[in-house]
């Protein structure tokens, strides 16, 4: 274009004729003019692609920047429903990335800062909870901290209760069939029972059974437990407990060489045959005085292990008077209450109390008991001849 522009001037300085060679020239640049206004507005669209790249990448460059300032949360209270669960021993990361998985908040960052300014939460509860997508971090402490917005399916295990008992209550809550329990409860190690609480000392062989490790107590379910799940769970809850009370440790240097299983074993039966709280530990020393020291048949003479076995073979259990001598004294019943020694396994699920007393049994030589009131207290003799005195005095308030 330059050079055109010289020769137009150079072409008027020549010829004299500067209108013509003007008018030449004017002619020269409207026809230029034209194709001029396609090159412009090729350039002008370059130039936005090109400004709209540089702004593009300013901008991103810009958020990359920001996020480092400012930690990405989402504003507000959130949308819809979405449950989340806190599980056990979870710290606050782990809730943080729990809950940004779910689309809860906006990044875990968000939550720990926001943990971090709200002291109470701490307190945040394991569990599962109904929150809100999209909220912010600060919503989401609150909303967890409300116990209003907690899942809960809060089932009560009895004290004593058997395992297929448990199996019942649980199915009944959870709509997981028996079965499932059943076939999650063949393998006590698989649900978290240490290899060495079952052991014995006595030189008995060790069945594999999860009686006696169900602990009980009120458990919230999640929404999506299994059956080995909450076996597991409560199996986690026993030896939580009884490490707790230094079950096993006590019982090895105070119980004279029995084994914590065994231990075990006389809790259940304690729990089984106590009638008041304030007795559990007498009957243990029952049991232990009448299975590991001198007493004539070396057993424990209780009908509650005929009416496991009865449970356990799916007969309906009986009160001792409605027992007959064939059913009490059942020779194929590996529970029988004259079978030397101690029976196989727990009867049922002991609670506290009664581990208690099976650990720190009274001093005392008993070797019979019987309830003599309505309170279900019992009195205890060293001798049978007193033994029949209590039962004459247990008549005559009309408990037997």
């Amino acid at each position: 274009m330059i050079d055109d522009l010289d020769l137009g001037f150079d072409e008027s300085d020549r010829s004299g004729d500067k209108g013509k060679h003007r008018r030449s020239y004017v002619r020269k640049r409207k026809g230029e003019s034209s194709g001029g206004r396609g090159k412009t507005a090729l350039a002008l669209l370059m130039a936005f692609v090109l400004l709209g790249v540089i702004g593009g990448g300013a901008f991103y460059g810009f958020d990359r920047v920001q996020s480092y300032f400012v930690t990405p949360d989402y504003d507000g209270a959130g949308t819809g429903e979405v449950t989340v669960e806190i599980k056990q021993g979870a710290l606050i990361a782990d809730m943080a990335d729990a809950l940004q998985v779910a689309g809860v908040v906006k990044s875990s960052k968000a939550f720990i800062e926001a943990a971090e300014e709200n002291a109470r939460s701490k307190n945040i509860q394991p569990g599962t909870y109904k929150v809100r997508k999209q909220m912010s971090a600060e919503q989401a402490i609150v909303m967890l901290l409300d116990l209003k917005n907690k899942v809960v399916t809060g089932l009560t295990i009895p004290e004593g209760t058997t395992a297929k008992g448990i199996y019942k209550l649980l199915s009944k809550q959870t709509k997981i069939p028996v079965k499932e329990f059943e076939a999650a409860a063949k393998d006590p190690k698989g649900l978290g029972v240490p290899d060495w609480w079952l052991k014995r000392t006595d030189g008995k062989p060790m069945k594999k059974s999860v009686e006696g490790f169900l602990f009980p107590d009120t458990y919230e379910i999640p929404p999506k437990a299994t059956a080995e799940s909450i076996l597991s769970m409560m199996v986690d809850n026993f030896l939580t407990v009884t490490g707790e009370m230094k079950f096993a440790d006590r019982v090895r240097e105070e119980r004279g060489g029995i084994s914590p299983y065994e231990a075990l074993i006389v809790a259940s039966l304690a729990q089984a045959e106590a009638g008041n709280k304030d007795d559990l530990g007498k009957v243990a020393r029952v049991a232990y005085n009448r299975v590991y020291k001198p007493f004539p048949c070396q057993c424990l003479e209780m009908d509650v292990t005929v009416n496991y076995y009865f449970e356990s073979i799916g007969q309906e259990g009986k009160r001792s008077k409605d027992m007959t001598p064939a059913e009490l004294d059942n020779p194929k019943n590996p529970y029988n209450r004259k079978l030397t020694g101690m029976i196989p396994t727990p009867i049922n699920n002991p609670g506290k109390q009664a581990l208690e007393g099976a650990m720190d049994p009274p001093e005392g030589k008993w070797h019979y008991f019987v309830a003599i009131d309505e309170e279900g207290h019992s009195e205890f003799a060293e001798t049978y001849e007193q033994h029949q005195k209590n039962e004459a005095k247990a008549r005559e308030a009309g408990i037997i």
